[in-house]
């Protein structure tokens, strides 16, 4: 039996990918490499358990033919649905490209499930789902939910498309509600940009907006090790989990600060204005992970110590590359 990962090669899909064969599952995994790459899978593909394939999961056709001849070998029996646009300010550019690449890569895998008679799906949703709430705190049962970019707004588009499923042909689903989530191979986000930025002007760090935009992190780790217990131990047929930290989370100018700190000492900070870093960003979000916590799952860091261990890694990682 096979477990399958849309999205293998990005920066949560190569981690999953890992510990799914620790734990000795055969792991099957498709990407078109348009924001994951080929080189976060070096150790996994010489693995005897693990398969990769460059596919266009938005081809309805060309995903079909690769699907079923995977489903052929060794049925598949749970798919991790990780594939989606990660740039949020791409998808404010071009709305295009979160409905190619995050709902209809969705919608395509729901319909081969359907044809092929896989009946158990897990997705990496997001914390954007929610929209803007300032200061409340947000549980998986709050609503309305209003996402107020295109990347919220298509992944909230895939929960009802999953959602509906489970009337017709899925006996299983797994939401995941993502905060934002560090560590390596990293491929986006302020810390990946900062790093970046002071290897090119050591002296000076610009930043997008105040630096008072306040959110919860989460390791990459951590975040895999939750998925996992939530899939082993959850007893709902819709399963739907907010996963973070037990905390509200730190500021951008405490990350800013502490990249500085770590790859340009003494480098000037230069915030810009406005709470928002860019359109479609939610400048402060706190929301509740009770109900993670009752099923038994606390996170092994904190905000910060997420942060710090993130920065070191991407600090790492980008002189290797």
């Amino acid at each position: 039996m096979t477990t399958f990962i849309t999205g293998v090669a990005g920066f949560v899909g190569a981690n999953l990918a890992a510990s799914l064969l620790a734990r000795g599952e055969r792991v099957v995994g498709f990407d078109n490499l348009c924001r994951g790459a080929r080189h976060n899978l070096a150790a996994l593909l010489k693995h005897p358990k693990f398969g990769f394939e460059v596919v266009d999961l938005s081809d309805l056709n060309a995903y079909r033919i690769a699907f079923r001849a995977v489903h052929t070998r060794d049925p598949v029996v749970h798919v991790w649905h990780l594939a989606a646009n990660s740039d949020i300010p791409a998808g404010v550019a071009d709305p295009n490209v979160d409905l190619r690449d995050t709902f209809m890569t969705t919608f395509n895998t729901l319909i081969l499930m359907r044809e092929l008679g896989v009946k158990s799906i897990a997705f990496a949703s997001s914390s954007a789902v929610y929209g803007d709430h300032g200061d409340r705190v947000l549980s998986e049962d709050s609503g309305p939910l209003f996402p107020i970019s295109n990347y919220g707004a298509m992944k909230l588009a895939s929960e009802g498309a999953i959602s509906a499923a489970l009337e017709s042909h899925l006996e299983h689903a797994f939401l995941f509600r993502f905060p934002n989530v560090i560590g390596v191979p990293a491929t986006h986000g302020a810390i990946y940009d900062f790093v970046r930025k002071l290897r090119a002007t050591p002296d000076r760090l610009e930043v997008l907006g105040d630096g008072t935009q306040q959110k919860c992190y989460l390791h990459v780790e951590d975040l895999v090790e939750a998925m996992l217990f939530i899939q082993d131990r959850a007893s709902e047929r819709l399963a739907c989990y907010n996963i973070g930290a037990h905390d509200e989370g730190v500021t951008v100018r405490f990350i800013a600060e502490q990249v500085v700190a770590a790859v340009a000492p003494g480098a000037r900070i230069a915030f810009g204005r406005g709470k928002r870093g860019w359109v479609g960003d939610v400048p402060r979000f706190a929301y509740s992970v009770d109900r993670l916590a009752a099923l038994g799952w606390r996170p092994r860091l904190s905000s910060a110590e997420a942060v710090r261990k993130a920065i070191a890694q991407v600090a790492v990682q980008e002189v290797v590359l």
